[in-house]
């Protein structure tokens, strides 16, 4: 059984997902975006052992804490998809702009594709490639739980933005129309920043979304 726990780091906002799985407390951590600390202590609080790090996508905000983690357990980094690549590289400049001069580069263990799925102890994780955002932006979902960890394609009430090096508006509306709406209505989402929804929630209420077939 899939259980997780959601801390919001840095000023930007960013959901962090603990995902474990609750027979062999094995874990994986979502979008480590920043404040060490605070995930760590979050990780020893559900008395879990955490085994790899995942990446929805590779801006700066998301990825803060990933090299720290990856060397504190030494685990390896997964995603996000090759299409990233250059924003894994430009990790550092990223952080600049914003006044994040701290922000420490990494290098994937490996990148993911559709397609591709991860083992959290007896947990199976379906990697879903959805550009839009970014390129390489990937989303993790759990079929046995009904829960999506989606990064910054969809929020509650809007979708992500499309005006970074490498968006593209359409690309992401088709993401979610052909990659995650199809998941089910029931399906949990647990986005980037913001509160959680269902995609039948976002069918339903999304501005962005009013047209999508039902």
């Amino acid at each position: 059984m899939l259980k997780y726990s959601v801390i919001t780091v840095t000023p930007l906002q960013v959901n962090c997902s603990l995902v474990w799985c609750n027979s062999t407390k094995k874990a994986a951590i979502i979008d480590p975006g920043g404040e060490t600390e605070r995930i760590v202590a979050l990780i020893n609080e559900k008395g879990v052992e955490l085994e790899r790090i995942l990446i929805t996508h590779c801006h700066f905000d998301h990825v803060g804490a990933a090299a720290d983690l990856a060397e504190k357990y030494d685990i390896p980094i997964d995603g996000p998809h090759l299409d990233d690549k250059f924003l894994v590289e430009g990790l550092p400049k990223q952080g600049a702009m914003f006044g994040y001069k701290s922000v420490r580069p990494f290098t994937p263990t490996r990148c993911l594709d559709q397609g591709d799925s991860i083992k959290v102890g007896q947990l199976t994780l379906h990697v879903l490639h959805c550009p839009g955002h970014t390129p390489g932006h990937l989303a993790f979902y759990n079929r046995e739980s009904k829960i999506a960890f989606v990064g910054d394609v969809i929020f509650k009430g809007s979708v992500g933005r499309t005006d970074f090096e490498g968006s593209d508006h359409n690309q992401l509306l088709d993401s979610i129309q052909e990659k995650l709406l199809p998941l089910g209505s029931d399906v949990t989402f647990i986005p980037g920043h913001g509160p959680s929804s269902t995609f039948g929630e976002e069918r339903l209420n999304n501005p962005f979304l009013l047209n999508s077939p039902i």
